[in-house]
């Protein structure tokens, strides 16, 4: 590829991630169902027909941000500590609740897709893609503290409780931020203790 090729694309790439950057912040701001492509044009400084040349439709827009964020969430939930050494099972939990807490836009994101998962086949299997490589690494995780058998159902479950826990929790009525997000953090907690002595037993 020439030099010139190479700016091209880089700019590309820089105003497709520019109208992810937006979309983001609006959908931290309004439920899917009430953002249009003019306010993300309009937050990302663009005209609205320039995003339909990167995404054909505000539900590719959509995945597209949603797959960037948990691509983040995935080394981070299974980096190894100090040390080097891989996390606990306690310690994966808090790094899955915290991140979907820190970052509300993902977090509405997902519940979106739990509860209105009318797409676009290909849309569906990307989303598929990056939850498989979620129970992955819940797989590898229950493995390497001695799982050996229905790992794949067990985390499952670990998904389940986790994602349970923020639907259920996230906006308890008469708590701060603080107190709900310790709140979280404490049944997190419970559970993934549940699980780790399932697996020794």
């Amino acid at each position: 590829m020439t030099k010139r090729g190479t700016k091209r694309e880089e700019q590309r790439e820089a105003r497709r991630n520019a109208i992810i950057d937006a979309a983001e912040h609006v959908f931290a701001q309004k439920p899917f169902d009430k953002v249009s492509m003019r306010e993300i044009a309009r937050r990302a400084g663009i005209s609205p027909a320039l995003i339909y040349r990167y995404f054909p439709n505000q539900q590719h827009l959509f995945v597209a941000a949603f797959l960037r964020g948990v691509k983040e969430l995935i080394p981070r939930l299974m980096s190894g500590g100090d040390g080097g050494r891989h996390p606990s099972i306690e310690e994966a939990a808090m790094r899955y609740l915290g991140y979907l807490i820190e970052r509300e836009e993902y977090f509405k994101m997902m519940t979106h897709f739990m509860l209105h998962g009318n797409m676009d086949e290909e849309l569906i299997d990307s989303l598929n893609e990056i939850e498989r490589s979620v129970l992955e690494g819940f797989d590898r995780l229950f493995e390497r503290k001695g799982a050996k058998k229905d790992v794949r159902m067990l985390s499952h479950a670990f998904f389940a409780a986790l994602n349970g826990i923020l639907i259920t929790y996230r906006q308890h009525p008469g708590r701060g931020p603080g107190e709900v997000r310790r709140h979280m953090e404490n049944i997190g907690l419970v559970i993934a203790r549940l699980f780790a002595a399932e697996i020794r037993a």
